[in-house]
């Protein structure tokens, strides 16, 4: 059906946009604007966006929620999505299952999109991008979404964000929850190596590990209250003093 109603909607705003109407004398504005939006609905029902499996909300009782940063409402985003960057689309991210949500133009029905044509998405300020185990011949980085800290000239810093449903037996009653986990990685080179403290990073960054000392208590980076702002910093500096 929308095949055939694009034609018609192309040539009826051609006509209106250049005045040819030959029963008006001038453009009905009302007109024109009644055809680009149908026109712009039509569009939105065939695009490529709109393809994926119909996702839907977990069990209310399981404690906790399996969104990145804990935010289980939709929020404005970008996504790259088979080739093309789409803007400005209401997202979510599960990262239990590892994929991103968005509504479809009624507004009302989720779907799930394609993980495997995502190189990049943008959400709640912050960088995602997807990488691909057989591609860093690190066994031990697992394909999905990593949301990219940092990207310098000579350093990447990364975290992959992932939640799983646990489950707690009591004397007389069972709890299933999300339980978080965080894995934290730089790329030098061609290679991901993983941390999990201010020391592993420093060892990482062992060429320049007494001028970053140095920097860190200049600045008074604190590594516990702010854990991912200080590998940034850190990792920032680094290729200051590499570049």
């Amino acid at each position: 059906m929308i095949k055939t109603i694009l034609p018609v909607l192309i040539i009826t705003l051609s006509i209106f946009a250049n005045g040819r109407v030959c029963a008006q004398s001038e453009i009905d504005s009302t007109g024109l604007n009644h055809v680009i939006a149908n026109y712009n609905t039509a569009i939105d029902q065939q695009s490529h966006l709109y393809n994926g499996p119909e996702y839907e909300f977990y069990d209310p009782l399981i404690k906790g929620n399996a969104y990145v940063f804990d935010v289980k409402t939709f929020s404005t985003g970008n996504v790259n999505y088979n080739g093309t960057l789409y803007n400005n689309i209401p997202m979510m991210y599960d990262i239990n299952k590892d994929v991103i949500v968005i509504l479809l133009y009624n507004h009302f029905t989720k779907i799930s999109l394609l993980s495997t044509r995502i190189p990049e998405f943008w959400l709640l300020n912050h960088h995602f991008v997807r990488i691909n185990s057989d591609s860093t011949g690190r066994a031990a980085l697992t394909t999905g979404f990593y949301d990219q800290l940092y990207a310098g000239q000579n350093t990447q810093v990364l975290v992959r964000r992932e939640k799983s449903i646990q489950t707690a037996t009591g004397s007389n009653t069972v709890e299933t929850f999300f339980r978080e986990t965080k894995n934290y990685y730089v790329k030098k080179g061609p290679s991901y190596l993983s941390f999990s403290s201010k020391g592993a990073l420093l060892d990482i960054f062992r060429d320049k590990k007494k001028e970053l000392r140095q920097y860190i208590k200049t600045n008074n980076i604190d590594f516990r209250e702010n854990f991912e702002q200080a590998i940034t910093n850190v990792a920032s500096y680094y290729d200051h003093l590499t570049n």
